[in-house]
């Protein structure tokens, strides 16, 4: 069901501004919240309801012994609510970094010449997506930067090409996107290739901001990216993420910034963002940035937690820019997604002898370089339970209709099952008999969660995956 203006007697906001500055501004300087306060916004979330932008801003201001343990604490229960201890895993796969951008803290922007410039060829991306799937990879997103050579003609066939690349076991079931902002017809032909969700991160949501950083390009037009996702939806691609880079701005502005971009598409479209990504600054080469708002270890962790209670429904995707121990941390409040085995230069993934990193080829610097089997190893030992669930975008279980069930919190009856049969795969097929000793230990810890109707059935699809069976889900 698309949003009808007439039917709902208000104004057609569809694919217009939404971020007023003053108004969060506002909020940030003016909400004092009591303590009664605080503990009544966290209770809403943990009903699993959607906070306000003032019901955010009461977080963020929260002060006061004890308040951020509470907010904290509230985020670990509402992920255990809606997810579970399920984490899902994918790879950035980097298809070409020719750039028409002046971004001062990316690496590919046209100015640094010191860049090396190159788009794989399609042989080259059999190549990468091969290494990637001889490592246990299900779940891709494809990145480009913004470049004639990078239409959505070229962006569709790429997607195709990943898609029918096999080996083995291996295959890739889920490929997202995170490209450039285009025009309907744009949009309409990428999602015509059988895309996952379509990402793009405003980089900040704060007007005059943006303009400090963006000195040339199409990205140079705030607006233009402000929208793009609505331009998606107008296209039928109702499986969206949004994002912003922390560090480029203040960090409580680009979390009001976050939840009012949630707002808007809820508002418009009835659906609200299937993802939310946070990244901080890392290195890059020949960063230009103000350190004034570099986003402190602490602030991050809180920051996390309150977009977790603030949208309760959404995946929040945590990368590899973080280093080992932030990213343990932070998993606690909420994050429901993380890359692992992560290469960012071209043609890594493939070339056994690429193994450091070099900021002429990369578009920043990564903190979390391990392995995939590595990183599986520690969730495992964590008591995470490791998923490459595809399911829900192959069911139809996305948009609107992920909405029905992800909102209620009825997901986990399709995530946790899911998660186990991906495990199982990988255990099977790219575990050491170490992983697979732990694997299967956590997947039996979790069928004891489950009804006896629903662990009989995972069980029998489980016997089947051990006889050769693949790509069996609910």
């Amino acid at each position: 069901m698309r949003f009808s203006p007439e039917k709902l007697s208000i104004p057609d906001q569809r694919m217009k501004p939404f971020i007023d500055p003053v108004e969060i501004w506002n909020l940030l300087n003016n909400v004092k919240p009591e303590r009664s306060h605080v503990r009544e916004v966290i209770a809403k979330s943990l009903d699993k309801q959607r906070l306000t932008l003032e019901e955010t801003a009461v977080l963020v201001n929260a002060v006061g012994a004890g308040l951020m343990d509470e907010i904290k604490e509230g985020a670990r229960e509402l992920k255990q609510k809606v997810y579970g201890n399920r984490i899902v895993l994918f790879a950035p796969l980097y298809i070409g970094n020719r750039c028409t951008n002046n971004c001062q803290y990316c690496g590919f922007r046209v100015s640094n010449r010191d860049a090396v410039r190159k788009t794989l060829t399609d042989d080259e991306i059999v190549k990468e997506v091969e290494a990637l799937e001889d490592n246990g990879q299900k779940r891709l997103i494809l990145v480009y930067g913004e470049h004639p050579d990078y239409s959505a003609e070229y962006i569709a066939h790429t997607v195709k090409l990943v898609y029918g690349i096999k080996k083995g076991n291996g295959e890739i079931r889920r490929v997202n996107i995170n490209a450039a902002p285009l025009d309907i017809e744009g949009f309409r032909k990428v999602g015509d290739s059988g895309i996952g969700t379509y990402q793009i991160f405003q980089e900040t949501y704060h007007p005059e901001a943006y303009g400090w950083y963006h000195l040339g390009g199409k990205k140079k037009d705030y607006e233009w990216r402000l929208t793009a996702l609505d331009r998606a939806q107008e296209a039928g691609i109702d499986d969206v993420g949004i994002g912003a880079l922390f560090g480029l701005y203040d960090w409580r502005f680009e979390v009001l910034g976050l939840v009012r971009h949630t707002n808007h598409l809820e508002a418009c479209y009835n659906i609200g963002p299937h993802t939310i990504s946070f990244p901080r600054i890392k290195d890059a080469q020949s960063l230009k940035i103000n350190s004034k708002y570099q986003t402190g270890d602490e602030d991050f962790k809180k920051l996390v937690a309150i977009l977790r209670l603030a949208v309760p429904y959404t995946g929040l995707i945590l990368t590899a820019r973080e280093a080992p121990d932030v990213r343990r941390e932070v998993l606690q409040y909420g994050v429901s997604q993380i890359d692992g085995g992560t290469k960012l230069e071209l043609g890594a993934y493939s070339d056994s002898k690429n193994e450091e990193q070099n900021l002429n080829r990369e578009q920043f610097r990564i903190n979390d370089p391990r392995s995939l089997a590595e990183v599986i190893d520690e969730l495992l030992t964590s008591d995470y339970l490791p998923s490459f669930c595809t399911s829900c975008y192959r069911m139809g279980r996305t948009g609107e209709h992920f909405m029905e069930f992800s909102v209620p919190g009825f997901i986990k009856r399709f995530c946790t099952p899911n998660a186990i049969l991906t495990l199982s795969e990988y255990i099977c097929d790219y575990a050491t008999e170490e992983v697979a000793e732990k694997g299967w230990k956590v997947i039996d810890k979790n069928l004891e969660k489950l009804e006896p109707s629903v662990i009989l059935k995972i069980k029998e699809k489980i016997e089947r995956i051990k006889k050769g069976e693949r790509d069996l889900y609910f």
